[in-house]
């Protein structure tokens, strides 16, 4: 039976893939190519190009395939875009889910695999964060993901369609051999745009605020390699396989690193010193954001490979300055 990756062309999904692939799952993708790349899909699978909204062609995909899980990544994930826009995030992500859901409800598909975030916790009381802390999101696209959540555990009781929300923290990084990486269009993400200054792409890297409460006045986040978060999507595939209840999952590395830790990392790596500004704080920012994943490793088996940040941050680098255009190279 195959595995449909909802999502596939984009940055997690295709990492994901390729794990797949490697260990001989049958994977099929359906993706509306509005932010992925289709290079980025590993050309031995299936490839639809449909949203996910689109019930009839959802319908197509179940039909003609044997689908044993759903993998759904197919979501947008701009926090601040979702502020301005936000009925283009609950139309696309809360509907998405649904007509999704839907869908493998009448097809008798029990098993999907969801794409979280820690935006769902919003600004955590305490760090590290677990997965029953509050849940209180700041922004639309945090909303969209608590949504989302929320659709999947009552289906679940409703059909008996059992999930596994994976909340992820900071991804980065890229595959080691440099095929696929991180490219989006804006990119909003740290490292790469740390990395565009020595790429000749950028002139500066904008720090918002130097004044929070920790040691160097720069926020604090959790990062974790794509493939460490792939291998917990397959761990959490295997899980629902030996019959695992649905559950919440937090994955992040457990360490913490400042901005201006990233960027100094970063200068390491590449050689290159990185010209940084001095911004105001941006809204809603929380000072540190570490997670809890003992959950994952003691119930999913997930043990994250890449524990060093300048060893991410190296298998960033080889994708960007070998691919300075992202997939148009």
């Amino acid at each position: 039976m195959a595995i449909l990756i909802c999502g596939g062309a984009g940055y997690i999904g295709s990492h994901t893939i390729r794990l797949l692939v490697d260990a001989g799952e049958d994977v099929i993708v359906a993706d509306n190519l509005s932010t992925g790349h289709k290079t980025a899909i590993n050309p031995a699978v299936k490839f639809y190009n449909c949203d996910i909204r689109d019930k009839v062609a959802l319908q197509k995909i179940f039909a003609e395939n044997k689908i044993e899980a759903v993998f759904h990544f197919a979501a947008f994930i701009e926090a601040g875009e979702s502020v301005v826009l936000p009925l283009k995030y609950f139309s696309n992500n809360v509907v998405g889910m649904e007509i999704l859901l839907e869908a493998m409800v009448d097809a008798g598909v029990d098993k999907i695999i969801f794409s979280s975030s820690a935006a769902v916790y919003g600004e955590p009381e305490k760090i590290p964060v677990g997965e029953l802390d509050a849940t209180v999101p700041v922004n639309p696209y945090g909303d969209s993901k608590l949504i989302m959540e929320m659709m999947m555990r009552r289906v679940s009781a409703a059909h008996g369609v059992r999930f596994v929300s994976l909340r992820y923290f900071n991804a980065c990084g890229a595959i080691e051999d440099a095929t696929i990486g991180e490219d989006h269009h804006p990119e909003s993400h740290l490292i790469p745009l740390i990395l565009q200054v020595p790429l000749g792409k950028r002139e500066h890297i904008t720090i918002f605020g130097d004044d929070y409460p920790t040691p160097d006045g720069t926020c604090i986040r959790d990062y974790i390699h794509v493939m460490d978060l792939a291998a917990a999507h397959q761990n959490a595939l295997n899980y629902l396989r030996d019959g695992g209840e649905s559950d919440f999952f937090n994955l992040g590395s457990g360490q913490g690193f400042s901005v201006k830790e990233i960027i100094s990392t970063a200068e390491k790596v590449t050689a290159q010193k990185i010209k940084t500004v001095l911004g105001a704080r941006r809204a809603g920012d929380p000072a540190r954001l570490i997670a809890s994943s003992d959950k994952a490793r003691k119930i999913l088996n997930w043990q994250p490979r890449f524990d060093d940040i300048e060893k991410i941050i190296s298998t960033a680098w080889n994708w960007h300055r070998t691919h300075p255009n992202g997939f148009n190279d």
